[in-house]
């Protein structure tokens, strides 16, 4: 996909993308922009085919929920005062949202919109191929510091002067001789 020919911008999307509730969702708000309608007629039409929007395409944020995605994101500050709740969809709501709008526009944007969540949704599997192969190499580096520890330990014993057994010259006086009084 090629940011060039789309009509709206991928790293629009993807900054629009958040998540909440451990899952990744875009806000009513941004799709609508989006999708090149007011959030209240967007509003409206999932109202009128809730039937359509279980609670795995769509969800209304809480409070605190939206508290906190407009202290964080830059692009939210117009709904610190907005007296609704904004509502979540996942990337399946995303796509019922554009049939139930059924304009030329968010049909056409909901393809970027289900392309740039499948494309976040490699690199985090990318990701976590990576972390576990990084996790790999880091218990071999491990085996491989305590092996070559073991080895310098080894050179070091053999470059030590080997320990003189040579006797000194002379009559050594046994402890013996000495207790019985001999010689």
């Amino acid at each position: 996909m090629k940011a060039g020919k789309a009509i709206i911008p991928v790293e629009r999307i993807a900054r629009s993308i958040l998540l909440i509730r451990g899952q990744k969702v875009m806000l009513d708000v941004d799709l609508a922009e989006l999708y090149g309608v007011p959030t209240k007629r967007l509003n409206e039409q999932v109202k009128r085919n809730r039937r359509r929007f279980p609670a795995d395409f769509m969800f209304q944020l809480s409070a605190g929920e939206k508290a906190e995605v407009v202290a964080i994101c830059d692009h939210l500050q117009k709904l610190k005062f907005s007296p609704t709740l904004p509502y979540a969809f996942t990337e399946h709501g995303a796509i019922m949202l554009a049939s139930v709008l059924n304009t030329q526009r968010a049909i056409e944007a909901s393809l970027y919109v289900v392309r740039v969540f499948v494309e976040l949704r490699n690199m985090l599997a990318t990701h976590k191929k990576l972390a576990q192969k990084i996790s790999e190499l880091e218990a071999k580096l491990e085996e491989h510091d305590a092996q070559i520890g073991s080895l310098v330990e080894a050179i070091r014993q053999l470059m030590l002067p080997p320990k003189s057994k040579s006797r000194r010259i002379g009559f050594l006086v046994s402890e013996r001789v000495l207790r019985y009084g001999h010689g």
